[in-house]
């Protein structure tokens, strides 16, 4: 299962809830058995009357969670070609419906986003109400790379960073620190990576019958005083200016010729930017202009609505595999995309990735608007 499930008790008697996912090898990639027993897991300590608090956490130095295992999920797409497999609409509901349900848990739910944070371990980190970053904390959203687009409710959190960073992020797949992750609303702490004993000691210390809230706050408080001065230099915020202007454009086939241009910029962040744009998908590049700009005005219900659709789509079209097989199966780097030009691919075939592709009603309905 890679999952690991334990409940600590603390001196009044209340019990902290720990969900520790243990695929190191993998870097914590989550498999659909994984998302299903989280969820489970979760649903029966939201019930239970002694968990008052949820710890999600990764094991291994390496990282929390690099995103999804989507090597099953591209190889069923192979088989299937312009179909959506069946695994692909289990797994991206199961994904969806976890990641909601994190961002509407009753109770505190405290992540641990250490090392590599990709992906779908995006999505689990910024669906917690306490999220936590490290010195060692590399965030991004890097499915330029793979054929596919920032979800897991990517829509909501990118389209609401200033200016145009949540824009350039989801085009580079750039990787932020835990000093950006701050000052972009994307963490609420920066603890140091050596400090995760004594979280825990210090939940199960808290008398969580009252002002639990005022409490946990000042311990969180406390920690992240000790570990001001490990936090890294910011890199996007002060950049901010230069990207706005770069990206001050019509249309997307615009940005991407001036985020092109980027691989030979002297400020090697910048270049790296550019380099992982220009080698990427340039479906996938349309599909994050138009989902930011329609998220600017939805709620999270319809966010998570919306990518379900975009994920079904992606499923049908030959980019995901493709980028899949390249990047992650053969390794051989060399992705042969179906559209190699953004300024040739159809308006048509980047507006139908927003159409339903299953009978009825939506797998995902049932969701509150808020």
């Amino acid at each position: 299962m890679n999952l690991h499930f334990e409940e600590l008790t603390g001196s009044d008697g209340a019990r902290i809830g720990i969900a520790s996912l243990d695929a190191e090898k993998s870097l914590n990639a989550l498999s659909l058995p994984m998302i299903l027993a989280l969820g489970e897991r979760l649903d029966a300590w939201a019930k239970d009357p002694n968990i008052v608090c949820v710890l999600l956490r990764g094991n291994g130095p390496k990282a929390f969670c690099a995103g999804g295992e989507v090597r099953s999920l591209a190889q069923a797409c192979r088989e299937h070609p312009g179909e959506v497999p069946a695994v692909a609409a289990q797994f991206f509901a199961a994904e969806y419906r976890l990641d909601y349900r994190l961002h509407t848990y009753p109770k505190p739910l405290i992540c641990w986003g250490h090392g590599y944070v990709l992906g779908g371990g995006m999505g689990l980190l910024q669906s917690a109400s306490v999220r936590i970053v490290t010195p060692s904390s590399r965030l991004a959203m890097p499915e330029i790379s793979i054929g596919l687009y920032p979800d897991v409710g990517a829509s909501w959190f990118l389209s609401r960073l200033p200016g145009k960073l949540g824009l350039f992020l989801g085009l580079t797949g750039a990787h932020i620190n835990g000093r950006d992750a701050l000052e972009l609303g994307l963490a609420d702490r920066f603890l140091r990576d050596d400090q995760q004993d004594e979280l825990l000691e210090g939940l199960l210390q808290l008398n969580w019958q009252e002002q639990s809230a005022m409490q946990l706050n000042s311990l969180l408080k406390a920690l992240a005083q000790e570990a001001v001065d490990q936090q890294p230099e910011a890199q996007w915020l002060p950049r901010r200016a230069q990207i706005d202007e770069w990206l001050d454009v019509s249309d997307v086939r615009c940005a991407w010729r001036a985020l092109s241009l980027l691989r030979d910029h002297a400020d090697p962040l910048f270049s790296r930017a550019g380099k992982t744009l220009s080698e990427g998908c340039p479906l996938t590049a349309h599909l994050v202009w138009e989902q930011i700009q329609r998220a600017r005005h939805l709620s999270l219900a319809e966010v998570f609505q919306m990518e379900y659709t975009l994920s079904l789509n992606c499923c049908r079209h030959p980019e995901f595999s493709e980028g899949v097989r390249a990047r992650l199966i053969d390794k051989d780097q060399k992705p042969h995309w179906h559209w190699p030009d953004i300024n040739t691919i159809p308006e048509a075939v980047v507006q139908a990735h927003f159409n339903k592709a299953w009978e009825g009603r939506h797998p995902l309905a049932d969701f509150s608007y808020f």
